[in-house]
């Protein structure tokens, strides 16, 4: 982007829609221990400006759940979720140029904030593209219901999760749901389809135990090294997968690290247990049932006597599909056709609390219309331009319009 004249960094300054996202992200609702009291506040501000009327759902003690609706001319079609997460992860202020939560736009048109990225800007950009919609008269078939939860940054278990087990939630008749996707680093937006399928497999490993100065069988110790190197030959494969094939995303291959070990109370003790664990994030092109009997499989070739323990599985949930049977997908590809910017459909490397509605069966994508900008998710020095800001209103308004009216 080229730099902007002085003119257009005070018609930036002057902006009502970037107005509306700074004072938004100067709301500090940082983890640990949110009061989401202030975020409410604006969001009530928000959709009395829009004329809408506002439900504030509290689905656990503390961690309310916002709801504006539009009413859409034929109430009885499913409706369409907006969804976005009022939370922002902590922040190291020292390592910011700018304080985290002042909102400071710099000479070049940079707002810097936490939650500039992840992701207020697409909870504002909806109320944008709606406010855009308003203005020119425009009525829509579905009713828009546009969310704003709890706690999605600590995995949406007291937010998301537990809304949609509501009967609430299946009030909303809710057909096709968007939510946050990723930044691109070029002109080309990503639309998300589908998650990987987190696995955060613990192995508890027994052995003998006995002496530090004995060579004793069947130790802990040599079934972990052998089930280590069983598990990182599979790391090696999907990265040589990666390398090789540059179509590839890491939403197309399985991720496999190693990110704890413990065991053992004494130097010269040899243990009767260990544990390692891997976080595992296996992509949905793959049967996650067969690949988890792989696991127990490499289990007892690495000496048996060793358990398998999941902690809180995600659930496997089948990709959105991109074809006929969703009457969705074509508005919204064409939508996107008329952006002047380049679409690629991918599997998220991750996940966010979108999974919870496609669990349901409900029809949904990732996206966030943020291009040309620097990935800084969860980092120090968090931004967003005000000219991608602003484009992303206007690529939301031709979005909504197009499945609102599907």
């Amino acid at each position: 982007m080229s730099s902007p004249t002085t003119e257009q960094l005070q018609c930036w300054e002057n902006n009502e829609e970037i107005k509306i996202f700074r004072e938004y992200l100067r709301i500090p609702s940082v983890h640990p221990d949110i009061d989401y009291d202030e975020c409410i506040a604006f969001l009530r501000r928000q959709a009395a400006t829009l004329n809408l009327p506002i439900e504030v759902y509290e689905v656990n003690p503390k961690k309310p759940v916002v709801i504006i609706t539009w009413q859409g001319t034929d109430p009885a079609a499913t409706s369409i979720i907006l969804n976005s997460h009022m939370d922002v992860v902590p922040v190291y202020p020292e390592r910011w140029t700018y304080p985290p939560f002042s909102a400071h736009m710099d000479g070049e048109g940079r707002i810097y904030a936490r939650g500039a990225q992840d992701m207020k800007c697409v909870g504002v950009q909806y109320l944008g593209a709606i406010r855009a919609l308003k203005r020119e008269g425009v009525r829509l078939k579905r009713t828009l219901h546009v969310l704003f939860v709890p706690d999605e940054e600590t995995g949406g278990v007291l937010g998301m999760k537990d809304f949609v087990g509501t009967e609430r939630f299946r009030e909303l008749n809710c057909g096709f749901a968007l939510d946050e996707g990723d930044v691109a680093e070029d002109e080309c937006l990503r639309v998300f389809y589908g998650e990987r399928i987190k696995r955060r497999v613990y192995f508890h490993i027994s052995g003998t135990p006995g002496h530090g100065s004995l060579l004793l069988k069947n130790t802990a110790g040599e079934k972990a090294r052998k089930l280590i190197d069983k598990l990182m030959d599979l790391r090696s494969s999907e990265a040589r997968k990666l390398a090789d094939n540059p179509e590839l995303t890491e939403g197309d291959i399985t991720t496999v690290n190693l990110t704890m070990m413990q065991g053992g109370v004494q130097s010269n003790v040899v243990p009767p247990e260990l544990m390692i664990c891997f976080d595992i994030r296996a992509t949905p092109n793959r049967s996650v049932a067969e690949f988890e009997s792989q696991l127990e499989a490499w289990c007892e070739e690495s000496g048996g006597g060793i358990r398998i323990d999941y902690g809180d599985k995600d659930p496997v949930v089948e990709p959105t599909k991109l074809d006929g049977s969703n009457p969705f997908w074509g508005p919204f590809r064409d939508a996107l056709s008329d952006t002047n910017l380049k679409m690629k459909t991918e599997i998220m490397s991750g996940n966010t609390d979108i999974l919870f509605v496609r669990e349901l069966g409900i029809l949904a994508f990732g996206f966030s219309p943020i291009y040309k900008t620097q990935l800084l998710y969860h980092d120090h020095n968090e931004y967003l331009h005000a000219e991608v800001f602003l484009k992303g209103i206007d690529i939301y308004r031709k979005v909504i319009e197009a499945v609102a009216n599907a």
